[in-house]
C-alpha cells in the first residue's frame, strides 16, 4: 500500500513560544506520529516555519534547528521568500495542516492558503481570522464566545499550553530549609541590555541584606554566557550606570545548577541553562522578573512574582514590544516617541504582566517607572519575610490558571483534521 504524505507546519515567533508551546506540542506530536505511520501507512513531515516578529531575539532559528524529527526550520527572515515560492525550500505535500503557535495569526492564514492546507489557531485570547481557519483552539470559553457565532462550531476548547508545564515531570531533587528567589532578566537582547545590569545590582542588594536567600537565574534558551558578560562590561551603555560588575563565571560539576557567577561584591547566583527549568523553578519561594512571556510562564506554575519595568531608559526603545520596538529603531524619532510613551502609554495601559492582563486585576505587582535595584531588593525580602502575601498571590494564580490536558487535546485536534 502506497503512503500517504502529510505535512503538519507549525508557525511560531518568540523564545517564550518556542519553549512553552511549540516543543511539548512537538514531542506529543511525534509520540502520535509514530502510532499512525504504522496503523494508517501515513508519511509524515513535520516543519517549523519561524515569522517576523518584534519580540523575536533572533536566536530562534539556531535553538530549533537542533531539535529532532524536524525536515525543515526556516528562520524569520526568509518568511516572504517562503511564502512567494514555497518549493524552493522543500518539495511539499499534497495535504498537510499549518498550526499557529506564536506570532501574527495573519502567517499561518496566508501559509495555508499558499499551500492549500487546512489551518488551526491556537488562540490564547483572540482567533482573528476565523473564517480562514479550518479549526480553532481556544484557551477557554471567553475566547469561543468572543467570535461570531457562525464560527463557534469550528471552535474546540483545549485549555491553556502553558498549565501543562505545572506538571512536567518529577521532582528529581528537594532544595531543602532554603530560601530562594529565581532571577529572569528577559531573553531579548534589548531587554538583557538592562536587565542584566539592574538586576546584578539588586542582587547584590539582596545578598547585602540577607545572607540567607540564594539567587538563581534560568537561563532562556536563546541566551547563553557570553551575553552576561557582554551586557554587565562598558560595552553596554546602559551598564555605567549600575554599581554591580561579574567577578566570575564558572561551570560547575554533578550540581542541579550549571553554573555559579560571583559579583565583584561576592554575590553569588547560580545559573541553570537547561530548559524547561520549571523543576527548579517551582521550588523558588519567588521571582523577579522583565514584562513578557515569561511572567506567563511563572503563572502557570504558581510561583509568585514582582515584575518589573524601569522606565530611565526609554531612549532605548527596541526594547520594547510591538509597534512601539519597531519605530523606536529610528533614531530621529526615538526621542519622541519616548517622551510620548512615557506620558501617554505608561499611564493608559491598565497590566503590563500577563496573569494580571487575562485576570483583569492585580494579582502580581508590577512595578513601572524610574524604578531603582534596591527598591525591588527591600520588596522582595518583605514578601519573604510575610509569606501570607506570597500565599496569597499562589491562590489567585492557581485559579486564574488554564486547564490542564491542552497539548495533548491540540495534539489530538491536529491528527484528526490531517486523518479526515
Amino acid at each position: 500500500m502506497k503512503k500517504k504524505s502529510v505535512a503538519v507546519v507549525i508557525i511560531s515567533n518568540g523564545p517564550g513560544e518556542l519553549t512553552t508551546w511549540v516543543k511539548p506540542v512537538i514531542n506529543n506530536l511525534k509520540k502520535e506520529i509514530l502510532t499512525l505511520k504504522s496503523k494508517r501507512h501515513i508519511d509524515f513531515h513535520l516543519r517549523l516555519i519561524l515569522v517576523p516578529c518584534p519580540n523575536a531575539n533572533g536566536n530562534e532559528y539556531e535553538i530549533a534547528k537542533k531539535w529532532p524529527d524536524l525536515d525543515l526550520v526556516t528562520p524569520a527572515k526568509k518568511f516572504w521568500q517562503l511564502l512567494i515560492n514555497p518549493s524552493s525550500f522543500i518539495k511539499w505535500p499534497d495535504s498537510g495542516i499549518v498550526v499557529f503557535l506564536g506570532g501574527d495569526q495573519l502567517w499561518s492564514v496566508l501559509l495555508a492558503k499558499r499551500l492549500g492546507y487546512k489551518c488551526i489557531t491556537y488562540a490564547e485570547w483572540e482567533a482573528r481570522w476565523p473564517r480562514w481557519n479550518s479549526s480553532i483552539a481556544a484557551m477557554n470559553e471567553k475566547v469561543k464566545q468572543r467570535l461570531p457565532f457562525k464560527y463557534q462550531k469550528k471552535c474546540r476548547i483545549v485549555g491553556d499550553l502553558m498549565a501543562d508545564i505545572n506538571h512536567e515531570g518529577k521532582y528529581t531533587f528537594e532544595m531543602k530549609n532554603e530560601r530562594w528567589i529565581a532571577i529572569l532578566p528577559g531573553s531579548k537582547k534589548t531587554k538583557l541590555s538592562i536587565g542584566i545590569p539592574f538586576f546584578l545590582e539588586m542582587a547584590d542588594h539582596i545578598s547585602s541584606s540577607s545572607s540567607d536567600i540564594k539567587l538563581m537565574i534560568p537561563i532562556a534558551p536563546t541566551t547563553n554566557i557570553k551575553d552576561f558578560l557582554y551586557y554587565q562590561s562598558n560595552k553596554n551603555p546602559l551598564a555605567r550606570n549600575y554599581s554591580s560588575k561579574i567577578k566570575y563565571i564558572k561551570k560547575l560539576e554533578e550540581s542541579i545548577f550549571h553554573y555559579e557567577l560571583q559579583t565583584e561584591n561576592n554575590t553569588k547566583i547560580y545559573l541553570i541553562s537547561s530548559s524547561p527549568s520549571n523543576q527548579i523553578l517551582r521550588q523558588c519561594e519567588l521571582a523577579i522578573t522583565t514584562v513578557g512571556a515569561n511572567t506567563a510562564e511563572l503563572a502557570a506554575i504558581n510561583l509568585p512574582m514582582i515584575v518589573v519595568l524601569p522606565t530611565q531608559h526609554l531612549n532605548l526603545m527596541n526594547s520594547w514590544d510591538g509597534i512601539f520596538g519597531i519605530i523606536g529603531k529610528i533614531p530621529i524619532i526615538n526621542k519622541i516617541i519616548s517622551t510620548c510613551v512615557k506620558n501617554w502609554y505608561l499611564n493608559n495601559k491598565q497590566f503590563f504582566a500577563w496573569p494580571n492582563i487575562k485576570a483583569k486585576r492585580l494579582i502580581v505587582p508590577e512595578r513601572i517607572g524610574e524604578i531603582q535595584p534596591k527598591e525591588i531588593a527591600d520588596e522582595a525580602i518583605y514578601l519573604l519575610s510575610n509569606s501570607n502575601l506570597l500565599q496569597d498571590q499562589r491562590r489567585n494564580l492557581k485559579k486564574e490558571r488554564g486547564s490542564l490536558g491542552a497539548v495533548q487535546k491540540l495534539t489530538r485536534l491536529i491528527i484528526d483534521s490531517i486523518s479526515n
